[in-house]
């Protein structure tokens, strides 16, 4: 359940709380108060899209922050599932803008984006504002459907997929192998040149960073030596100034009288191990200056291997694995096409076994989509009569594309007829703006029993619809508060009246700047509301009496369902 919403600097609000409570949550307001906000807000910290103005001008940052209770041992495995493990039976969710970035995090660890939506699927489900229109598109049912149906459905699609992507791959394959003889031997011809060209170099893995560090030792050589000879000479013993020279007179001298005074023991032995040291130097260095040395021709052998490694890089490969690994898929394709007749049979054979198993997961999957569409239909269907759909008949068509797709050879279609005697036809042809809204309302509570979401938010459910059908609405968000926890911003009169708890949205001008404000109501406030959401303007003590017999009536109506 979402206990609590924390939203600060966001648009019009500069800083606002919400405390939520189990069952029907209303918000209601007059236009431009600021409610899009809210769920705006709602759908930034479950990983919704940062809109470039959504942080309040002037504000360094903009938070949102959602605290949710979790209670049911399934979830709580779930979320596990995730690595997410809630803390004192809360999971917090929160989204930071600054600077155009985000910073993504749950119980205080930053995650990532989806990491972030992995988790807010699992806790809140949110039917946004005008998302009933997504009904139109017919690839958007079998979506439906595969959702309620994914714990079964789900590991053989992913098995279907990775099927697909093998059949495809061989279907490729297949159309590119069909060639003439002439361009059998232009290509057989290449590969045997560009295979006996690799096979010749006799490549090794890391040959050519040796080699480069090598040619760049040769070509450096003649400084180095030069350097390298002058601090011998400095540091040695064969020339007069040499380090090593004046050391071993200075020790020879100290020698000769040390006895004459013991601290001068001391003194001596520090010298003489400098020069055992300077001594040991200068022998490492001759070796070092030995090693400089090189003949002529070892340089145009190392220079004439790189420029042979450095070609076939260029043509195959930016390294030596890539140039190993071209051609070993081009003497693959050179064994194919020498054998080309057997090339053939051998790939229509595996293309023939991959289209009979793509066929059978296809199958697999279309027998439990059909087997679930009963069941989801059946259960929208029941839910559209609670929403005053008196004689509906609800159904999903199926058809089969030509050839298959990553997610099967099934093409599906909700088709309704709301009339006795009519028939069924697609809801793109008949439904209206209300009887979408009302069916999208239907099949986000029969996903939601699916799934056992706890929290549903519904963004202005109420579009086209009034009198009779918003009453029968608010009946139902009603009875769907009974079993899990409803938030739901609405236009409605009928709908808001059946609020366990109400909260107004206010637009507010301080302290030269406008703001928004959030406030739960008073069972009097909410009355109040009621008579402003009927009155419009002016607000009658007729309008004032219909709000308190409307919030009566709802009242009476939440009893006797309980």
């Amino acid at each position: 359940m979402l206990e609590h919403l924390h939203v600060k600097n966001l648009a019009l609000i500069r800083e606002a709380e919400i405390d939520f409570t189990e069952g029907l949550n209303i918000l209601t307001g007059e236009t431009g108060a600021g409610k899009s906000i809210v769920i705006g807000s709602v759908g930034l910290a479950l990983g919704g899209k940062v809109a470039k103005d959504l942080v309040r001008p002037g504000a360094d940052f903009g938070l949102a922050e959602l605290v949710f209770s979790v209670t049911s041992e399934r979830l709580k495995d779930r979320l596990k599932e995730l690595d997410v493990i809630p803390e004192d039976g809360q999971i917090i969710l929160s989204r930071k803008i600054m600077n155009g970035k985000s910073i993504n995090k749950i119980n205080g660890e930053t995650v990532t984006l989806n990491q972030l939506r992995e988790t807010a699927a699992l806790l809140i489900d949110v039917h946004g504002q005008h998302e009933h229109q997504s009904l139109l598109q017919k690839k958007k049912h079998l979506e439906i459907l595969d959702e309620y149906a994914k714990e079964e459905l789900q590991p053989i699609k992913e098995k279907l997929a990775a099927a697909y992507t093998e059949w495809k791959k061989l279907t490729e394959e297949q159309k590119n192998a069909r060639m003439d003889e002439e361009s059998r031997m232009r290509e057989l011809s290449l590969l045997e040149f560009e295979t006996k060209e690799i096979e010749d170099a006799g490549l090794s893995i890391g040959e050519d960073e040796e080699l480069e560090q090598r040619y760049r030792k040769m070509t450096g050589a003649k400084r180095l030596m030069e350097a390298a000879g002058t601090a011998y000479g400095l540091t040695g013993y064969e020339e007069a100034e040499g380090a090593g020279t004046a050391i071993g007179r200075a020790l020879r001298e100290l020698q000769g009288v040390q006895s004459l005074d013991e601290d001068l023991r001391d003194l001596t032995g520090q010298l003489s191990d400098i020069d055992s040291l300077l001594n040991d130097f200068n022998r490492e260095l001759s070796d070092y200056v030995s090693s400089l040395e090189f003949a002529g021709e070892e340089f145009e052998q190392v220079e004439e291997r790189l420029n042979q490694l450095n070609h076939l890089k260029s043509k195959y490969g930016k390294t030596l694995e890539a140039v190993l690994e071209y051609g070993q898929k081009q003497q693959e394709r050179l064994a194919a096409l020498q054998d080309y007749d057997a090339y053939l049979a051998r790939l229509e054979k595996q293309t023939a076994e991959k289209e009979r198993e793509l066929e059978g997961l296809c199958e697999k999957a279309s027998v439990i989509r059909k087997r679930y569409a009963e069941v989801l239909c059946a259960k929208i269907r029941g839910h559209l009569i609670d929403l005053n759909f008196l004689d509906v008949e609800f159904e999903l068509e199926f058809d089969r594309i030509s050839g298959y797709t990553s997610g099967g050879f099934d093409d599906a279609e909700f088709v309704i007829s709301t009339n006795p005697g009519e028939s069924l036809r697609p809801l793109a042809k008949i439904a209206s703006g209300g009887e979408l809204s009302r069916i999208m309302l239907a099949i986000k509570t029969v996903l939601a029993d699916k799934d056992q979401i706890e929290t549903v938010i519904f963004d202005e459910i109420d579009v086209g619809i009034s009198g009779r059908t918003a009453q029968k609405v608010s009946e139902k968000m009603m009875l769907i508060g009974r079993s899990r926890q409803v938030i739901c911003i609405t236009h409605l009169a009928q709908i808001a009246a059946m609020a366990d708890t109400h909260f107004r949205i206010e637009k507010q001008v301080a302290d030269g700047g406008t703001r928004t404000e959030i406030r739960r109501l008073t069972e009097a406030e909410s009355v109040e509301e009621l008579a402003r959401i009927l009155g419009g303007a002016e607000i009658t003590d007729a309008v004032f009496q219909n709000a308190s017999e409307m919030k009566e009536l709802a009242g009476n109506k939440k009893s006797q369902t309980r």
